[in-house]
């Protein structure tokens, strides 16, 4: 937030001034009551279901930051002793198989994954610290729920959602194209008007794209993961765009930014068009996301400059809903009540944030209460247990 220049010492700026430091406040309290929401909500939704392995993230590192666990379905408890949100990832070279992230400070979250045998990499906070390490030991429970996939039923939704891929990253690079070309071209206000846009496409996908995570620390790495915030050199991608627009309200040192996004998109649109997706992989997207958005990002946002968060949630909807409704297909002749209820729950879902908008738009994220997040944030829990029920119906565990 800028800070007031110029303070003249009297008694109307001193009014200025304690207003300022009461809504400065309020601001934490709302903070707060967020983060603890996010937190308490991750609880509620693990139970007492006791963690596999607990994992203690500081400023500098992860404690332990070397970890051996049994292949199979498990479950992490992550702590955050830093002084800051942060995110902890489990990476397969650079491709995410798990992740939670806006963990507030003080607080801890718990991440769920279903871990093949194999050696990754943990992310420990701050995207400039050093990663630890995950061995995954061969197990029984893995091999026997391996043996249980068919892909056959999933030839249909497979190739569909690769339909999907190609023209969302189509219009993804078409969008920030457009939206580079505005700033090269100085005009700030038209350049305002393509951002919100020019991100839609990239949040529809991103319950696959944020896997990729070099490509996502690139694209859409917000300032908090940064050591020193917005002024950090290697912050990038559509936030430090939004940064420049929004917060500064200028196009100084942006276009550069705004091509290094377009060949980021591209670089995406190749690695997605290449990548393995099996049954397993499409199974975890709507949950996952879900989940996440349920479990930290409704409670805090991540669009701080521009407030475009609502926007954002529902481009991500539209991904979570094409990849259940390929799947509810599959699952339909198995169990059609939970393909219903599933197909409820999207529409409550996007009821719910239809319910916010003010005169048929989207208001900043700002004016949208506690109360609205913690009652959104709910629907997309729902949304994420049912989606979880899947892998269980139609033969992946």
């Amino acid at each position: 937030m800028p800070t007031p220049e110029n303070r003249k010492d009297t008694k109307s700026n001193k009014g200025l001034m304690i207003a300022g430091i009461a809504g400065a406040a309020l601001l934490a309290v709302a903070g707060g009551a967020a983060f603890y929401f996010a937190s308490m909500h991750n609880q509620a939704a693990t139970g007492d279901v006791e963690a596999d392995f607990q994992v203690t993230v500081t400023a500098t590192s992860c404690e332990p930051n070397a970890i051996t666990v049994a292949a199979g379905k498990r479950l992490f408890d992550i702590v955050n002793e830093s002084d800051r949100p942060v995110e902890w990832e489990i990476l397969d070279g650079v491709m995410v198989v798990a992740e939670r992230e806006n963990i507030a400070p003080g607080f801890h979250q718990t991440l769920a994954a279903n871990l093949a045998p194999g050696d990754y990499e943990i992310t420990c906070g701050l995207l400039s610290n050093p990663r630890g390490t995950l061995h995954v030991t061969q197990s029984e429970e893995y091999a026997n729920a391996a043996s249980s996939v068919s892909l056959r039923n999933f030839l249909g939704p497979l190739s569909e959602y690769r339909v999907y891929l190609v023209m969302q990253t189509n219009q993804a690079i078409s969008a920030a194209t457009e939206l580079a070309d505005a700033i090269k071209a100085g005009d700030l206000d038209k350049a305002k008007s393509l951002y919100q846009p020019a991100r839609l496409p990239y949040k529809r996908i991103e319950p696959l794209a944020y896997r990729i995570s070099d490509l996502e620390n690139n694209i859409d790495a917000v300032a908090d993961y940064y050591a020193e915030r917005e002024n950090d050199p290697e912050f990038s991608g559509y936030h430090r765009i939004e940064y420049g627009l929004f917060e500064q309200n200028s196009l100084d040192g942006l276009a550069p930014v705004a091509d290094a996004l377009v060949a980021n998109l591209e670089e995406l649109k190749t690695r997605l068009t290449g990548l393995q997706i099996d049954p397993s992989l499409l199974l975890s997207l709507p949950d996952d996301t879900a989940d996440q958005l349920a479990n930290g990002r409704i409670a805090q946002g991540e669009d701080h400059y521009s407030e475009t968060d609502l926007a954002d949630f529902n481009a991500n909807l539209e991904g979570i809903a094409k990849v259940a409704g390929l799947l509810t297909v599959v699952a339909r002749p198995v169990d059609p009540e939970l393909a219903d209820d599933i197909d409820a729950q999207l529409s409550k879902t996007q009821d719910a944030l239809d319910a916010l908008k003010v005169d048929g738009a989207f208001p900043p994220y700002s004016q949208v209460s506690e109360e609205q997040r913690q009652a959104l944030a709910a629907q997309f829990h729902q949304l994420a247990v049912l989606c979880s029920k899947l892998s269980q119906v139609i033969g992946v565990s």
